[in-house]
């Protein structure tokens, strides 16, 4: 390709400015590249300026809240230690039991996490002890994002990399959002409110009121009913504190004590909607609907195939920042019409007199028994 210059005509200000064009072309041609990497990590870093005040915002409202609950004298500097823990992953290299040794660390995590939180609030009782654990992860979520990303500006910004510095400025959309979702959970972990990935417990709870409710896993409560002519176990986290429990371990308890013999198993749970879909749009699937690091789900998955269990689920759409923040309207609503699909479920795919299982999934903040 030959480069044409534009005619200028025969003046002085015809030659300027064809001078001025051969000298940028001559900047761009040399140092374009380095302009494009300046400009992009002026971008980037604007993005970085709003993840810190993130960050920070959750540390302030941390620190405010456990001081109202009851803070302990060295609070600030417990608090900054906890938003420094990291878990580490168990070596997967055999993948044999790997399930096993994840589930270990979770636990010790927990169990850590909610000592720690004891101690620095040692007048809460166990539901906002709860809380206040479930607002400081979130705080630690926007602390990891914003050291994160501030790792791999830096990286670019002392290596002048065009790749990387690319990468970033194209995920930071999805980066924002993710950390706009944990800032705006923040205020619901505070207060208790319900949210949007507490619509399966929801579900659970409203199927459950008015019957016995008895303890059958860590955290998680069951209650017997009668549905369309189904005996069905109906289960969900134990509220209203903020717990998701372990409802593999309960699946698994219930199939065992009637050896087997279950005739479906039906999982309500919020999942990612796609852009598009309306929020609290409802949607049937086949499969263990859990979400995680997938333990429970494994467990799950493990004891239906052993017995031949049909496993379906009801899905409640949401965007990521429904999940985490205050249940809206929509979600809300989407409970009532979750459980017409439970029954039509029930109906198709059971006969009068089975025995099913029906597990509300979820965060079960604010939603009781």
């Amino acid at each position: 390709m030959i480069m044409q210059f534009p005619p200028a005509p025969n003046t002085t200000l015809g030659v300027i400015l064809q001078i001025i064009f051969l000298v940028l072309f001559i900047i761009f041609m040399f140092f374009g590249q380095r302009i494009q990497v300046y400009t992009m990590l002026k971008q980037v870093e604007g993005s970085l300026n709003e993840l810190k005040f993130m960050r920070d915002e959750g540390r302030k409202i941390a620190i405010k809240t456990l001081q109202e609950a009851g803070g302990a004298e060295n609070l600030v500097e417990r608090v900054d230690q906890f938003l420094e823990h990291v878990a580490i992953q168990p070596e997967s290299m055999d993948p044999a039991g790997v399930v096993w040794k994840l589930e270990h660390i979770m636990n010790v995590r927990e169990d850590r996490f909610l000592e720690e939180v004891r101690r620095m609030a040692p007048k809460a009782d166990e539901v906002q002890l709860r809380n206040l654990e479930h607002l400081l992860e979130a705080s630690l979520a926007l602390n990891l994002i914003y050291k994160t990303i501030r790792h791999y500006f830096l990286l670019g910004k002392k290596t002048l990399s065009l790749y990387i510095i690319m990468q970033l400025q194209m995920l930071m959309p999805l980066i924002l959002r993710e950390a706009r979702a944990y800032a705006s959970a923040l205020n619901a972990f505070v207060y208790g409110h319900p949210i949007g990935d507490g619509v399966g417990s929801l579900v659970a709870a409203k199927l459950m009121r008015n019957h016995e409710i008895k303890p059958i896993a860590k955290d998680i409560v069951m209650a017997e009913v009668e549905i369309e002519g189904r005996h069905a176990y109906i289960i969900k986290a134990e509220g209203p504190g903020s717990k998701v429990g372990k409802p593999g371990d309960a699946v698994r308890k219930i199939i065992e004590e009637n050896n087997g013999k279950i005739a479906a198993i039906i999982f309500i749970d919020a999942a990612l909607k796609l852009e598009g879909e309306k929020v609290g749009e409802i949607a049937e699937a086949i499969g263990v609907a859990i979400g995680g690091v997938g333990i429970e789900k494994y467990k799950v998955e493990d004891i239906v195939t052993k017995y031949k269990i049909p496993v379906h689920a009801v899905i409640i759409k949401e965007d990521v920042g429904d999940a985490i923040s205050p249940m809206s309207k929509e979600i809300f609503k989407a409970a009532d019409a979750a459980i017409e699909r439970i029954k039509a479920l029930l109906l198709e795919r059971t006969k009068e007199g089975d025995k099913v299982i029906i597990a509300g999934i979820g965060n079960t903040m604010g939603i009781g028994q």
